[in-house]
């Protein structure tokens, strides 16, 4: 059965959640970034220019350096650690945060910089910089329930909450499920009847594999890549006049009818005109990035708007093949991620060759 690359993360991020929401040791990116983030940072961050003290807790090396005698951050020994001494003094001079700067400190975030501190206090990278790692099978009780490692951490949760599972649904209710979740229609009455009478052990792979086989598969799940590629058919800006790029979704829809692989389906449309002679439908793919908006209203500058469809490209590839903001690198160091403005420049560079220009026409059209 086919899982969307969307759906798969979304179901990771739920699974680690699960487990590490029953787990008792602290972890930094759930537990703790959003309390320095939010509390720390203004003052103690990564902007030289607003740090204060010397001080900067936003990486470990930064939590661990000599401030005179004392760290902010003591791996194992929060009674020696400077930030925990700030956070909970009674006295107004010392207090983290100032009182002009924002209220004190829960208990409860108290008790979390506590733990951590106790076990090391050490430092994570964002998620999406980390390769993920399968986690470790969590026990259950009702083995006889589990089919497949994935239940074994949905049944961990129900039973860490004292839920039972629901009832399994019948061959009904699973048949159009999985047909509204694969074409976004409900199943033929055929194909249910067909269902419905296999006896065999795959009968619902082969109900699977039937639903794969409809076009309407690709046309449903064109729709979420269509949006990843901002399609639309008008042109946006000003009077927003009628763009013509049908051609472009019709091949998405190909693309997934046919199980393009994924690293074909991003050579063509990042770069299928520049591949040995072309087929037109390569040539169709690379509609990715025509697909920013243009202006052609009277005055507008040719390379302004040429520089408009570059940032929005260089913008749209990294959101969608790597996952990962980059836009705020346009006008300065990103504060909260590894990406610098001359990288972004860098990339800009594979995209500053085109001949953009504001006339209404956009051809070519198919």
């Amino acid at each position: 059965m086919k899982i969307s690359g969307a759906a798969k993360a979304m179901l990771f991020c739920f699974l680690v959640t699960c487990t590490s929401a029953n787990a008792g040791k602290i972890e930094f990116n759930r537990d703790i970034r959003s309390i320095l983030s939010n509390r720390c940072l203004t003052c103690h961050g990564p902007d030289p220019a607003e740090r204060k003290g010397g001080l900067r807790l936003d990486t470990q090396a930064g939590s661990r350096a000599d401030l005179g005698g004392y760290a902010a951050v003591a791996p194992g020994d929060p009674d020696a650690s400077a930030l925990l001494e700030r956070v909970i003094t009674t006295d107004m001079d010392d207090r983290m945060p100032p009182a002009d700067v924002g209220p004190r400190l829960t208990p409860d975030e108290v008790a979390l910089l506590k733990q951590w501190v106790s076990e090391g206090g050490e430092y994570a990278q964002h998620w999406a910089y980390v390769p993920p790692s399968r986690p470790v099978l969590p026990p259950v009780k009702k083995m006889d329930w589990v089919r497949n490692p994935i239940d074994r951490f949905v049944l961990s949760r129900l039973e860490n909450e004292g839920t039972n599972p629901s009832e399994e649904a019948d061959r009904w209710a699973l048949a159009r499920r999985a047909a509204i979740d694969l074409t976004g229609l409900p199943p033929s009455f055929e194909s249910v009847q067909a269902y419905l009478s296999d006896e065999s052990d795959f009968a619902f792979e082969r109900y699977v594999d039937g639903l794969l086989t409809e076009d309407s598969f690709g046309e449903r799940w064109a729709r979420v890549w269509l949006d990843l590629a901002r399609y639309a058919d008008s042109a946006g800006y000003a009077d927003d006049p009628p763009r013509t790029i049908w051609g472009y979704r019709d091949y998405v829809i190909r693309a997934l009818n046919d199980n393009m692989p994924f690293d074909q389906f991003t050579v063509e449309q990042l770069a299928g005109d520049l591949l040995p002679n072309p087929s037109e439908n390569q040539l169709i793919a690379t509609a990715f990035h025509r697909n920013t908006m243009t202006n052609s209203e009277g005055g507008t500058n040719d390379e302004q708007f040429r520089n408009e469809a570059i940032v929005d490209r260089v913008n749209t590839t990294m959101a969608v093949w790597m996952g990962t903001t980059i836009a705020c690198a346009q006008c300065h160091n990103h504060k909260y991620d590894p990406i610098t403005q001359e990288e972004y420049f860098k990339f800009f560079a594979f995209f500053n060759n085109t001949q953009d220009n504001d006339q209404r026409n956009e051809q070519p059209l198919f």
